[in-house]
């Protein structure tokens, strides 16, 4: 049986450089694929693929990724002093401490640590 090792979500955008500048903020590191519309953020280990898509562009919806994190109440902080609009974490009934960020293609990112 094959062993999957690691998973990337792909998140539409409308501007490549937007999305990668937005996303360098929030304390990724940022990179383009060979000037094609498409790029990198990665930050611990997780790695988000951002592409500009004419799908997209069309219907104007955004996509949703989970990053599971050790405290969410930091990571929300940290990204409020960037100046990224948050929703500030709460406790969930299935005992996760949860929080999220949209950013500025409508694309949520949720984020929960346990619950203490």
């Amino acid at each position: 049986m094959a062993t999957v090792r690691r998973v990337a979500p792909i998140l539409p955008v409308r501007d490549l450089n937007t999305s990668l500048d937005h996303y360098k903020r929030l304390g990724f590191t940022t990179r383009t694929y060979q000037d094609v519309g498409y790029g990198f953020a990665e930050r611990d280990g997780v790695e988000i693929h951002l592409g500009v898509s004419q799908e997209f562009l069309a219907s104007g919806r955004g996509h949703s990724i989970y990053l599971f994190v050790d405290d969410a109440d930091a990571l929300a902080d940290e990204w409020r002093a960037a100046g990224a609009e948050v929703h500030m974490p709460e406790d969930t009934e299935w005992g996760q401490h949860e929080g999220a960020h949209v950013d500025p293609d409508g694309n949520v990112l949720r984020f929960g640590s346990p619950m203490a």
